[in-house]
């Protein structure tokens, strides 16, 4: 992937910089003027690295909020000082100024300040080459900055995948459950959709490890495991939530929908065996129990959840192999519980 290049500066000004920069081959060039833009743009799609002229309106704020921003402060932002009060300033006042200027450049927020001549004659063509040179020099810091970041972000995913997921059943974890679902609530009640819930487990589950060891037990949770994925909608997500419990979040999904998806896989779980091995198969029921989004649950989801789990309890109560949906009625001000069986 190449590295991306944001300048916020004039035309004229980029007619400077070095030919090198421009080389499609090697970076996505772009060029804004416009500081609410260049904002918005780093905002959307952030660039690796960003360069700036002081000279356009808003340079430094443009730095100074860069490196406010937890998330984009990694962006590598080379300051280039083109203001021509400041280069006779640098002339007039000598190197113990131009140190001063500099420092403060860095505390607004520059990772690299360069000065950059205005016009090129013979007494500052040496010195715009010079200053050219330190830009690459510069550019190739910001390279390695952005690519050592890169690494960095595919690190933290792939530790963030192992993190998420359960290593025995492959599906997402509690861990997950607990960072995806606030997400989806805040999605559904954005986009006033609804959303939905069940919580699953295997009837006398501990009979099966009791009879056939612990890891049939285990191979068994896996070929659960599978079917329940292989017969998931796309909008469903599935989670391992400890032992032989899982939950479903289910996007875009009425109570009434909610009940129809649970009875479908307590049909699909009890209606075939479970195949071990060539000398094993074991026929399984799960309980279900199904809870709907409301307007006082919590932002986490702990009361849907809670709720979803009481229904599972009675399930079990009521002789497992069955769905329970929590359902209110708004008119009563009340709930009750009904039951499906398979």
């Amino acid at each position: 992937m190449k590295i991306s290049i944001l300048i916020f500066g004039s035309d004229n000004f980029i007619a400077k910089l070095p030919d090198q920069i421009h080389d499609a081959n090697s970076f996505n060039l772009e060029v804004i003027t416009n500081l609410n833009q260049a904002i918005s743009r780093i905002q959307i799609t952030p660039p690796d690295i960003l360069i700036v002229q002081t000279s356009c309106d808003g340079s430094m704020e443009l730095c100074y909020w860069l490196k406010e921003q937890t998330k984009l402060s990694w962006i590598y932002c080379i300051l280039l000082e083109d203001r021509s009060q400041l280069l006779l300033d640098r002339s007039r006042y000598g190197r113990e100024w131009e140190l001063e200027m500099t420092s403060i450049a860095l505390r607004e927020g520059a990772d690299a300040y360069i000065w950059l001549p205005l016009e090129e004659t013979d007494s500052t063509s040496a010195e715009l080459t010079a200053s050219q040179n330190l830009l690459l020099a510069q550019l190739t810091i910001g390279l390695r900055k952005a690519q050592k970041y890169r690494d960095l972000i595919r690190t933290n995913d792939l530790l963030l995948a192992i993190a998420l997921a359960d290593s025995l059943t492959e599906l997402s974890n509690r861990r997950a459950l607990e960072w995806d679902l606030p997400r989806q609530i805040q999605k559904a009640r954005t986009n006033g959709t609804p959303l939905s819930l069940i919580i699953l487990d295997v009837d006398y589950f501990k009979k099966v490890n009791d009879s056939y060891g612990h890891l049939v037990g285990d191979r068994l949770l896996q070929l659960l495991s599978n079917r329940l994925r292989q017969n998931l909608r796309y909008q469903d997500t599935a989670f391992r939530y400890g032992g032989e419990e899982f939950v479903i979040i289910l996007s875009h999904t009425s109570c009434d929908e909610a009940v129809v998806v649970a009875r479908r896989l307590n049909r699909i779980v009890s209606e075939q065996p479970f195949a071990i091995n060539n000398q094993l198969s074991i026929n399984i029921t799960i309980s279900l129990g199904t809870a709907c989004l409301r307007m006082e649950d919590d932002v986490n989801g702990i009361s849907l959840l809670n709720r979803a789990d009481q229904c599972l309890l009675q399930a079990k109560a009521a002789g497992r192999n069955c769905v329970i949906s929590y359902e209110k009625y708004f008119s009563h001000h009340t709930s009750h519980l009904r039951v499906f069986s398979s």
